[in-house]
């Protein structure tokens, strides 16, 4: 989850029209010969922490498929950190560094349909200034001066601190298993299911697999003194095993504070988007040193106990004030990010425009429809509509930050443009059924809802999608005519279904930038836009 000014996790607001790149920009963004040819299956990860020297240690186990023949193969591992070798069936590889990736001479080496490459590392990987939105390794001290860890890198990468095929496009679908040694006194918690857990001297060593496919930048670790508090929740899919790992002296507050939010949240998503995707792996919220990050299975949880977004109301309708942000949203996630996945970061709106607009579906059933629409309103004010939602493919560029906000409105009017909440439901949990625990494009996704929805929205998603303008719906009542409407500032050839109240009457209008009649016979004649439509409007004086 990466956020922009006050949402948390993104790094800046980028223009991506006046962003310039370099070949260095094209080999992290995109799926070249030296990626395409391998398919990552698993990663088996062992990393030793010394928190004194603020280092780390470690190997990096790549299972793969080979997919054709290549002379490199490229992982990505950034500065400052160090490969100390790299071995396939024990013998050593030659490799050669390439700013923030290396590429392993593979050219004489036989492969058979599943194969290993370890690479060993080391060095002290870049600490973060203002996790999570810069990304890296956070340290700093509990509330009785003991040692607390993690490390967040949503736009970092993962390779910020372990070396792997650093694309979102590639996630290993046998997911990870993680192997992390820490001072014996401490616990570290990871994704997945604990395996064991193992003393030797000063240190100890924790074991933890997940059972799914996984995003890079979700795969962490949280080091602290933890206590573990059980719980369980009756799903669509059964019990589902939950567990609120927070610092020994916040135990109470699993229970008063994390719980509540925890199950309402799996109602209400698991209404509206179908079972919680990772049963098999169990929902863990994680007591962190940062805001928080939608880390799969073991969730950042950094708001401080508090209701709202650190305890105030993103929307300013006073709806967000009655349950934890980050519960809710992290968790959102678990469907739209982790779950369905975009497959370049230029697409990052399908993670979090539909998990934004979950925010607003949790209201919904919490509280009720007309609350859920004032909570959608108040997040306009967050809009910059400075660039585009969609950023640059294959540059491994993110978009606007709009993706958040902006983007909950576009997942609103494709609803209020169906027309029919139990249609919309269905599509949102097809899509999960659909395109479960793969990687897919931006456009993938507007076909499907096209088809579903039977809308025309082809132009739409080009106006939101791809460019930072906001249509600007104008009008006037001619006597002799009527109501007379059309559109400016959009793509060309735009058209869009929408809703408003034409002298107290709900009316559907396509509206296109050619002008069109609607006969009207009032004398005094009013028109307004449907609340859940984001659109500029100005009456303006007959011609």
């Amino acid at each position: 989850m990466k956020k922009i000014g006050l949402i948390f996790g993104l790094l800046l607001v980028l223009n991506v029209q006046a962003q310039l790149f370099n070949h260095h920009d094209s080999v992290l963004g995109s799926v070249n010969s030296n990626r395409s040819w391998w398919n990552v299956l698993k990663y088996e990860l062992s990393v030793d922490f010394d928190l004194k020297s603020k280092s780390i240690s470690g190997t990096s186990k790549i299972i793969f498929k080979p997919l054709a023949t290549s002379n490199w193969m490229q992982i990505d591992l950034k500065h400052p950190l160090e490969v100390a070798y790299v071995t396939f069936k024990n013998q050593s590889l030659t490799f050669k560094r390439e700013r923030d990736y290396f590429l392993v001479d593979v050219s004489k080496l036989v492969f058979s349909n599943q194969d290993t490459i370890t690479v060993g590392f080391q060095g002290q990987p870049a600490v973060a200034k203002r996790a999570p939105w810069d990304g890296g390794f956070t340290y700093s001290k509990d509330a009785k001066g003991r040692p607390m860890v993690s490390v967040a890198c949503q736009g970092l990468g993962a390779s910020s601190w372990w070396p792997n095929k650093d694309h979102v496009y590639d996630e290993p679908e046998q997911g990870v298993h993680c192997i992390f040694t820490i001072d014996k006194q401490l616990d570290c918690v990871s994704n997945g299911r604990k395996l064991k857990e193992y003393v030797k001297g000063k240190k100890k060593t924790v074991e933890y697999q997940t059972n799914s496919s996984i995003n890079n930048y979700n795969i962490t670790f949280y080091i602290g003194h933890y206590v573990h508090v059980k719980d369980t929740y009756e799903g669509l899919k059964g019990t589902l095993d939950i567990e609120y790992v927070v610092l020994d002296y916040n135990q109470e507050k699993a229970i008063t504070h994390l719980q509540k939010d925890t199950k309402d949240m799996l109602n209400a998503f698991e209404k509206w988007f179908g079972p919680y995707p990772f049963y098999q792996d169990g929902y863990r919220l994680v007591e962190t040193n940062y805001l928080g990050m939608e880390h799969q299975s073991a969730i950042a949880y950094g708001n401080h106990f508090k209701k709202g977004y650190e305890g105030w109301d993103r929307s300013m309708s006073g709806y967000g004030m009655s349950w934890d942000y980050i519960i809710v949203h992290e968790s959102g996630h678990e469907w739209w990010g982790n779950q369905v996945s975009c497959n370049d970061v230029a697409d990052l709106w399908i993670h979090e425009s539909f998990t934004t607009y979950s925010e607003v579906l949790f209201v919904e059933e919490m509280q009720g429809k007309e609350q859920a629409l004032a909570y959608l309103k108040g997040l306009r004010k967050n809009i910059n509509n400075h660039s585009p939602i969609i950023g640059v493919y294959g540059m491994n560029q993110e978009g606007s930050g709009d993706m958040y906000d902006k983007g909950a409105q576009i997942v609103a009017m494709i609803r209020a443009m169906m027309n029919n909440d139990a249609l919309f439901r269905q599509m949102l949990r097809a899509i999960q059924k659909e395109y479960s625990m793969q990687t897919i494009s931006s456009k993938t996704i507007e076909e499907y809802i096209k088809d579903y929805s039977g809308l025309d929205l082809t132009t739409f998603f080009d106006q939101y999608l791809r460019n930072e303008k906001i249509p600007m719906l104008k009008y006037y009542f001619d006597p002799a005519k009527g109501f007379v409407y059309w559109v400016e500032h959009t793509v060309p050839n735009f058209q869009m279904d929408v809703l408003g109240i034409l002298n107290g009457q709900k009316v559907r209008l396509t509206i296109k930038p050619e002008k069109q009649v609607l006969p009207v016979l009032e004398k005094e004649s009013s028109f307004r836009l449907d609340d859940y439509f984001y659109l500029k409007t100005m009456q303006v004086n007959p011609e």
